[in-house]
């Protein structure tokens, strides 16, 4: 098993070597060997010392591969763009050096600048263009070009040819150096130049495509999760396209469908990632716009297999019963864990959903009409901001947790996750707890609140005082839009018909 030590001549300090992938030479500078002094003449001592720098090294050589592999999706499409204005630039340059062959200012360069060149100084704007071009990491070309000027001047037509193959050339060099090209790829660089419209992209939802399409929804205020949720699922098509070579049409859509192992809900939220894309790209990307002109959008219309009858029954999601709720508490109770009790408490006494608990603060705690209440704040819904009045029996849990609390929350969390949701720990924990008790995935947290709703529509409250308790919608413009809902006093009332055992 190679070490990666070794020692110089005459002398006694020990290094550390690794060779350089070829595909990533350009990376670092295009060396081939990456060296380190240990700082010992040790070898134990060394052994020890190498290991950081290896894990390093290696580190720096996986991010350099990962790097090129995304740019496989960016430099392709771009010399395609490049090679189609070189094209019509040449086309047009053609054109005119017929047509008018005593023009002094016929040529590609010509072409770009436009109304930029004076009579007898296309060659300073040649060099000056050129120039420019170094500056960007190409090499030779205003050498090249004195050269060809000084030499007996070309008819216009042989200019126009001269000088796309020079700026031909700065490109592929420039992309070269900008990706770190490999041999072979240089050749495939230079082929799509020369013929881009023979280049289909692989997927067209690439990298910078997905870049400029989260930019956009996070302008637009879409939630972090949201956003990731729809670029995962795009990245799977994107992957999928690739594996298989085709175009992205209503028959790939709905292969790519069919092998997804997920359930139709899943599935369907995997066709509104794509719609979303598809609805986005044709709106902002002008090449998107161009590739897919007159296609209708493949996500739309997609056929998905409807779960009926039993089988709808038994994944739908189940509540609690009063029993059982009871049962989980008293098992949190005997591993001593404090706070799932505490969860178990205020949502058993609420119908919070999770994340509202956890962002209960100690100014949650208000007095609304008389009645001490929980105030929700923030919501997923509009109907969810709202007062629920604090069952008797919360009284001594949250005068407690108000007492113990450090940070100004109620239930202590581990932290959010990185979307800053503090329920995270405290759902996880919930899970872990349902799961060793025997209950599957159709009971979950939510499951209290679906038990709070039935619990009380069976004590004989009314549908709408349900709903003002729990953050519903009715659905009925009466209630929603011109009833003011159930007052502090009546949803007390209503709240304590819930009655528990938690001991």
């Amino acid at each position: 098993m190679a070490t990666h030590l070794f020692q110089k001549p005459n002398e006694s300090t020990w290094y550390v070597r690794m060779t350089v992938p070829v595909e990533v030479r350009s990376a670092f500078g295009g060396l081939t060997k990456l060296v380190k002094t240990t700082g010992t003449s040790n070898k134990s001592e060394a052994m020890d010392r190498r290991l950081p720098i290896l894990a390093l090294w290696k580190q720096q050589i996986q991010e350099a591969k990962d790097a090129k592999a995304a740019g496989r999706d960016v430099w392709r499409p771009a010399l395609a763009e490049g090679g189609k204005r070189l094209e019509q630039m040449l086309d047009e340059s053609l054109l005119k050096a017929v047509k008018h062959p005593t023009n002094p200012n016929t040529g590609i360069f010509s072409e770009i600048a436009g109304d930029a060149v004076r009579p007898g100084r296309e060659q300073d704007l040649l060099l000056g263009m050129l120039r420019m071009v170094e500056k960007q990491g190409a090499i030779g070309f205003t050498d090249r070009l004195r050269t060809a000027f000084a030499m007996d001047p070309a008819l216009p037509v042989e200019r126009v040819k001269q000088e796309a193959a020079i700026m031909e050339d700065a490109v592929i060099q420039l992309a070269e150096r900008s990706h770190g090209l490999s041999p072979s790829e240089v050749i495939e660089a230079r082929d799509i130049l020369r013929t881009p419209s023979a280049y289909k992209p692989v997927s067209p939802i690439t990298p910078s495509r997905l870049a400029a399409f989260r930019v956009s929804r996070e302008k637009s205020g879409i939630a972090a999760k949201t956003i990731d949720q729809q670029e995962s699922k795009l990245e799977n098509l994107s992957k999928y396209i690739r594996d298989l070579g085709k175009s992205l049409d209503a028959d790939l859509v709905a292969a790519w469908l069919e092998s997804l192992p997920l359930s139709s809900k899943t599935k369907a939220q995997y066709l509104l990632a794509g719609s979303t894309f598809w609805l986005w790209a044709a709106k902002h990307d002008a090449r998107w716009r161009e590739d897919f002109a007159g296609k209708d959008n493949p996500f739309r219309g997609q056929s998905l297999p409807k779960v009926r009858g039993r089988a709808k029954l038994e994944a739908a999601r189940k509540a609690f019963t009063t029993e059982q709720i009871e049962s989980l508490y008293a098992v949190a109770g005997a591993q001593g864990n404090r706070t799932l009790c505490d969860l178990m408490t205020l949502g058993a006494h609420t119908g919070c959903r999770i994340e509202e608990l956890a962002q209960l603060r100690k100014e949650s705690v208000v007095k609304v009409e008389g009645v001490l209440s929980f105030k929700i704040e923030d919501s997923k819904t509009a109907a969810g901001i709202r007062e629920i009045p604090i069952h008797p029996a919360l009284t001594t849990t949250v005068d407690r947790l108000i007492a113990d609390s450090t940070d100004g929350y109620l239930l202590p969390s581990s932290g959010g996750n990185k979307y800053g949701i503090r329920s995270d720990s405290l759902s996880k924990a919930f899970g872990r707890l349902k799961t060793a008790q025997g209950f599957g995935r159709q009971h979950v947290f939510h499951s209290v609140r679906s038990m709070v709703v039935t619990l009380l529509l069976r004590a004989g409250v009314p549908g709408p005082t349900v709903a003002n308790i729990v953050g519903h919608e009715t659905g009925l413009v009466t209630f929603d839009v011109y009833d003011e809902g159930a007052s502090p006093k009546q949803k007390l009332d209503a709240i304590q018909k819930l009655h528990f055992h938690f001991d």
